[in-house]
Formats: C-alpha cells, structure tokens, sequence
C-alpha cells in the first residue's frame, strides 16, 4: 500500500461509516414516524368513536326535546282552547238571551216602524256576534247547536246572508225542490256565512254577490261569485289544506289577527260530510266558492215558505192607527224584487226505487221594477220589516244544545 493509497482508504472508511450513521438514524426516525403515526391512527379511530356516540346521544337528545315540545304545545293548545270554549259558551250564552230580549222587543214596539228598524239593526249585530262566537267554539272542539226541524236550501242561504255585514250586496238566485236534514242546517249556515263574508270583504264596496243554487246528479251546489281581486296559487293552496284538513288546526297558525274562515269551514265541512272549495274563478274575475251538499244531506221535506201577504195583512188591521204618522226612517235594507221560482213539473214525485224525484229549477234574474215604490205607511213598513225579518230567521231557529248528540 502506498502513500497515496493510505489517505484515501482512511478518506472511504470514514465516509462509509457517516453513511451508516445516517442509516441507523434515519431507521430510527422512520420507525419513530411508524409508531407515532399508529398512535395517530388509534387517536382518530378513538375520536371518531366518540363522535358517533355523542351523534348518537345528540340525535335522542334532540327527538326528545321535539317530543317534549310538541307535547308542551299541545298541552299548551289544548289548555288554551278549553279555555277559549268555556269563554265562548258564556258569551253564546249571554248572545241568545241577547236574542231573546231583542225578540220580545220587537213584539212589543213593532208597530213603531223606527224603532223595529233599529232592533234589526240590533238584532243584526247579534247575529254577526254569534257567528263568530260560532266559529271560535268550533275550532276549540266545540258543537254548533241542534235544531229540530229541517230548512229548505234557499231559508239557509238567506240565514247566511242576515248574519253578514254587508248583507244587502247579497242575491240569492235559483230554487231546488230540496231541504237541508236538521242536523246540517247549522253547519252549513255558518260555513256560507264565512264565505259571503270574505266574498264582500275582499270586493269592491258596491259590487254585487251572487248566491246561484244549483241541482247536480250528486247533490245541491251553493255557488258564491264575487267581483274582487281573486285569490294567487299561494293563497289557494293554503285555503285548500284548510278546507279539507287532514290533522288538528292550531290556533296559533290562523295569523295574527286571525283568518278563522276557511278553518272554520273546513272543520265543519269535515264534520258534516260535505265539500268546500275556493279554486275556482268567478265570472266576474273574483273569486268562486262552491259548497257541495251531498244526497245523504238532503231530503224532500220542503217547509211550507213564510207568507208574508197573509203576514202583511194581519199585522197591518192589527196595529193601532195614529192621527200624524212620523216621518219613515232610511230602511235597513234597500228593496228589491224577489226572484219568482218557475212552475214546478207534473208528474211522479218518486223514483221508481221510492227515493224522492229531484227537480230542476231555472235561476231567475231579479230585475227591478220600473215603476216608482209607492209611499208606504208606518204600520205597512214596519209589517214588512218584520216579515223580512222572520224569513231570514227561520233558517237560524234552533235548540242550542252543547255535545256530539244526534249532531
């Protein structure tokens, strides 16, 4: 080995032993790198673990609190309409002895034509005050009361109309040989009464409602056109879900101040076993609500309708006479021409399976007389009142009676 030589091997061991060094070293960090890294691995699988358990616990914490607060509030729904029903039964209470004593108020000063009119303006605001109290207990579980006797349809239509603001913007057109069963007389009143009033409260002020009563193979339609601005698919569809609900309307979800029409109907039509719809367009551009009594709500049994001549006549040869009558106060109502039914069909009043024969009816347009009103009397004026009165009544007659009994 030379000089050379020397240097240069020594210059190789050294350079091979820094290279193992870094080996060693770098074996150690590798293996370092390894177990931190499991220790990793195990942390997240830990972690991981624990935030599937805490999802767990979270997801049965949050079902519970939602079952908790949905039974809180419909406890709290319930507590609340208990209450309201207690409320509305006094105030129904205190509503028919309103009635009452409006009643024998009329009897008493009928012959005082000014007088009467301000009782039926009275007894008008009454009824308006019933029939929401009406509605507030039927969203509350509450029942309408039971009337006795049955009503034709056209006694219903105008019991609806005299328990709306603005009755004198209402026509009833058409006739069916048909009454409503006792036990829908009510509901089906109410319902109507809604609809009108939500006809002329989102209609121009002097524009016309029309009321078309109309036989269908299924039944008896009552049509309500009005000349408003019409209801948007919005709108419609929330007043659909409310006219046939499928669950418990809250209170809470009428808005506020509460919409209670359509809610109110729904609850009934539901009841009762009838339909109610509001998705149609009326002539007019309004709205058209359409009200569908089905067969099983209907019979033949017509009331014999009031009659106001006989009526006329005996009141006015009963009513003392004064030597200076007062002048006559603005009427309530404006006049107008009463539609004249057409002359009904000869023929079998039966089916051949002894059901009873419906008969159709033509609508007949009111048209004004051309001929000025004559000056009446003050006894004439008030007969007529009354006897006005006692039509749009007799659709409303009834036994108040609280429960689900024979309803």
């Amino acid at each position: 080995m030379t000089f050379a030589q020397g240097p240069l091997l020594w210059a190789l061991v050294v350079v091979a032993l820094v290279a193992v060094g870094a080996v060693l070293r770098a074996r150690k960090t590798n293996i370092g790198l390894r177990r931190q890294n499991s220790e990793l691995h195990q942390q997240r699988d830990t972690l991981q673990r624990q935030r599937d358990e805490l999802h767990v616990v979270y997801t049965g914490l949050t079902h519970q609190h939602s079952a908790e607060l949905t039974e809180v509030r419909k406890d709290a729904e319930e507590e609340t309409k208990a209450v309201l029903k207690a409320a509305v039964r006094t105030l129904q209470g205190l509503a028919d002895e309103q009635q009452v004593v409006i009643e024998n108020a009329q009897q008493k000063y009928g012959d005082d034509p000014g007088i009467l009119a301000d009782m039926m303006a009275i007894d008008h605001a009454n009824s308006q005050f019933g029939r929401r109290a009406q509605g507030i207990a039927v969203l509350c579980g509450g029942w309408l009361g039971r009337r006795e006797t049955v009503a034709s349809v056209f006694d219903v239509a105008r019991s609806a109309q005299g328990r709306i603001r603005q009755f004198d913007r209402v026509r009833i057109n058409g006739q069916v040989n048909f009454s409503v069963v006792s036990k829908a007389v009510e509901p089906v009143a109410v319902v109507l009464a809604e609809l009108l009033a939500n006809a002329t409260n989102y209609s121009a002020p002097g524009a016309p409602v029309e009321i078309n009563i109309q036989a269908v193979p299924t039944g008896v339609c009552l049509i309500v056109d009005d000349a408003g601005l019409g209801m948007g698919q919005e709108e419609k569809d929330r007043a659909a879900a409310l006219l046939a609900p499928q669950a418990a309307i809250n209170l809470s979800s009428l808005g506020i101040p509460p919409q209670f029409g359509f809610a109110v109907s729904g609850m009934l039509a539901a009841r009762y076993g009838f339909k109610v719809s509001v998705d149609s367009v009326s002539p007019y551009g309004g709205v058209r609500a359409v009200v569908l009594l089905p067969d099983e709500l209907l019979t033949g049994d017509v009331p014999a309708p009031p009659t106001f001549v006989e009526h006329h006549d005996a009141e006015i040869s009963a009513l003392p006479r004064r030597q200076a009558p007062a002048p006559s106060p603005t009427p309530l109502f404006p006049p107008a021409t009463q539609p004249v039914a057409a002359p009904l069909p000869t023929g079998p009043a039966t089916t051949a399976g002894g059901l009873p024969k419906r008969r159709r009816k033509s609508p007949v347009s009111v048209v004004p007389s051309a001929e000025p009103e004559p000056v009446r009397s003050n006894e004439e004026t008030a007969s007529r009142l009354g006897a006005f009165q006692r039509g749009t009544r007799s659709g409303r007659d009834m036994t108040t009676m609280e429960g689900p009994e024979f309803q």
